[in-house]
């Protein structure tokens, strides 16, 4: 069942740490365009996390998407730069996919030599016979126990904060029958024993609504995963995924009104970043 959500504020300020800006080429706006507007809207720190560079050899892993090893020296620089006129904590990250031959470049250019303060794992894909598979395009179950195994591995890895919109795949996934609880399940599990937050994801509230057999509900955030995670008792932290400056902190304040509704407390993400 559709709900509307109002701006509402929750707290007098609010912080978000899934931020892109036009440097992922999906999303509008400058480094400065989401901080002028985080500053006005309320903000107690701010965390930049476009979609992170690859290295050459993988340039088919949806170059669409993400700059270049040469502009993330200028992002990380720019944000360092700026970080210096706000009365707000300014943090540099990256948003991540996951393959296990990233680990090394992960490691030794995003945290070693750029020194990011942090980065996330968003998944968005699987990796199946050469291919990628978009999470909300899963078709079958074995796409889906690859993607389980993918994220287990990847929250695994130590190198990641939080978890970007876990329960992306159910945008595609219609029910919530024994397979999705078994593999979101174990996901949730997984990131219980690592000590990693879970986010509830703004920008998904933003999408057209999805119709299923049980109604009209968002492609994500999932009711059924969030309760789960809840019952489990996962970290839960909140963020907005703005692809627009006036959203930096006004999808991060809907997230955690989504999660207000279900009785969810969010947690501070700034005492899981990774230094």
């Amino acid at each position: 069942m559709q709900r509307n959500f109002t701006l509402s504020k929750i707290q007098n300020m609010i912080s978000n740490f899934h931020t892109h800006t036009y440097l992922w080429k999906h999303a509008s706006g400058d480094i400065i365009d989401y901080l002028e507007q985080a500053k006005k809207d309320g903000c107690t720190a701010l965390g930049f996390s476009d979609h992170c560079p690859l290295p050459k050899d993988n340039i088919d892993n949806w170059p669409e998407i993400r700059m270049t090893k040469e502009e993330s020296y200028g992002y990380v620089d720019k944000i360092r730069e700026l970080s210096e006129k706000y009365d707000f904590p300014v943090l540099a990250g990256f948003e991540c996919e996951w393959s296990n031959r990233y680990k090394s470049w992960y490691k030794d250019f995003l945290i070693d030599e750029l020194k990011v303060d942090y980065l996330a794992f968003g998944p968005h894909w699987v990796e199946n016979e050469g291919s990628f598979v978009y999470a909300p395009q899963f078709g079958d179950k074995k796409l889906l126990h690859i993607y389980t195994d993918s994220m287990i591995e990847a929250m695994e890895s130590g190198l990641f904060s939080f978890v970007a919109h876990p329960d992306l795949a159910m945008a595609g996934w219609k029910t919530w029958e024994d397979e999705a609880k078994s593999c979101f399940g174990a996901i949730i599990d997984c990131a219980i024993a690592n000590n990693l937050p879970l986010e509830v994801n703004g920008q998904g509230m933003q999408k057209p609504m999805m119709k299923t057999e049980n109604g009209i509900r968002y492609q994500y955030p999932f009711d059924e995963f969030w309760l789960l995670a809840k019952e489990k008792g996962a970290i839960i932290t909140a963020n907005s995924d703005a692809h627009l400056p006036e959203n930096v902190i006004q999808g991060a304040i809907k997230a955690r009104e989504f999660a207000k509704y279900l009785g969810i407390e969010i947690s501070d993400i700034t005492n899981f970043i990774k230094k």
